[in-house]
């Protein structure tokens, strides 16, 4: 179905004025500074994934509060020379499912990391491993959206403010994985998977590189305002509810918003966006590429919704990589 957010002129110079909350840094810094001192080990467990040319791990890393969160690591059988790595974030309702679902990178010669998300994996795919551990124990074990409104009265039980520091603390972990090159790490997602992306590199502002597709979490007032599906409108019926929290739902959402964090990236960054996407509107996605602070591209898909480029976009994200790490 046609979708009609703004014209591509418009979204071409869209630049809403949108200021982050005024202790935004302070907040993030104190909140990624509580979880590296929680503490956690990274473990790793070989995994017999049934692939002859790939090698495969279950790794799990301490995320926010410590909390234990899992992921996949795959890279070419043999690889011997350092090499970069890609770490990519899942979108919403997903979990990490299985290991031989996601073989580009490592086809490509990358290390790939595909990180869990905590309490999700039961909406579509092939499940998650990983319980929102700090959102209320056995109680966050994997289930059902929604988690736009999980903890949303306060910043400090928001679910994302969770989801966020585990992006962060996952790149912090694939650092110390041997092989891995810990200069050229680069993010990346999808929808959900992209705003992680996007808060990833504004977190940990030396990542080499972030692929940014049809991301969620940007502009979230607006997603919700013009939005036609979920995730966004979760939040449009818990208002229709909760009448008179409309201000405080919105400024817990502020220190999540793509927008914010992507202001504080320095990374190279390759977005797309797909101009018919009542998911993710072109506008929100639009407002947090303008707002990117190192250099960005962006690629448009005019005549698709939120599945966006697709594999055509995968092409495109090898030849950036191919020159990015021909121009450092």
């Amino acid at each position: 179905m046609p979708f009609s957010d703004m014209s591509r002129e418009a979204l071409e110079s869209y630049r809403p004025d949108l200021p982050a909350p005024a202790d935004f840094d302070e907040r993030w810094t104190a909140t990624l500074a509580e979880a590296r001192a929680a503490g956690g080990e990274v473990a790793v467990t070989p995994v017999d994934a049934g692939l002859a040319l790939i090698e495969a791990s279950d790794v799990t890393f301490p995320g926010f509060g410590g909390d234990p969160v899992r992921a996949w690591w795959l890279r070419p059988r043999g690889l011997t020379a350092t090499a970069p790595v890609v770490v990519e974030f899942n979108g919403y309702g997903g979990g990490r499912g299985l290991v031989h679902e996601r073989l580009l990178w490592a086809a490509a010669g990358y290390h790939y990391v595909f990180m869990d998300t905590r309490g999700q994996g039961s909406a579509w795919g092939n499940g998650g491993d990983t319980a929102d551990a700090s959102g209320g124990g056995d109680a966050g074990a994997p289930a059902l959206p929604g988690f736009m409104t999980r903890g949303v009265r306060e910043v400090e039980t928001y679910y994302f403010r969770r989801l966020l520091t585990d992006a962060a603390r996952c790149v912090d972990a694939v650092r110390t994985l041997p092989g891995i090159d810990p200069t050229r790490v680069v993010v990346a997602g999808a929808s959900q998977g992209g705003g992680l992306a996007i808060a990833a590199a504004g977190l940990v502002p030396d990542v080499a590189g972030a692929l940014v597709d049809v991301p969620f979490l940007c502009h979230i007032e607006r997603g919700v305002r013009v939005a036609e599906h979920d995730p966004y409108q979760e939040i449009a019926r818990y208002l229709a509810v909760h009448r008179d929290r409309e201000e405080e739902t919105f400024r817990t959402l502020a220190y999540v918003d793509g927008v914010h964090h992507a202001a504080r990236a320095q990374a190279p960054a390759l977005f797309s966006v797909a101009l018919r996407d009542d998911v993710c509107p072109p506008s929100t996605v639009y407002a947090a590429y303008h707002a990117w602070a190192g250099p960005a591209q962006m690629v448009v898909y005019p005549y698709n919704g939120h599945e966006g480029g697709q594999a055509y976009q995968q092409r495109r994200q090898l030849t950036f990589l191919d020159h990015l790490w021909e121009n450092r």
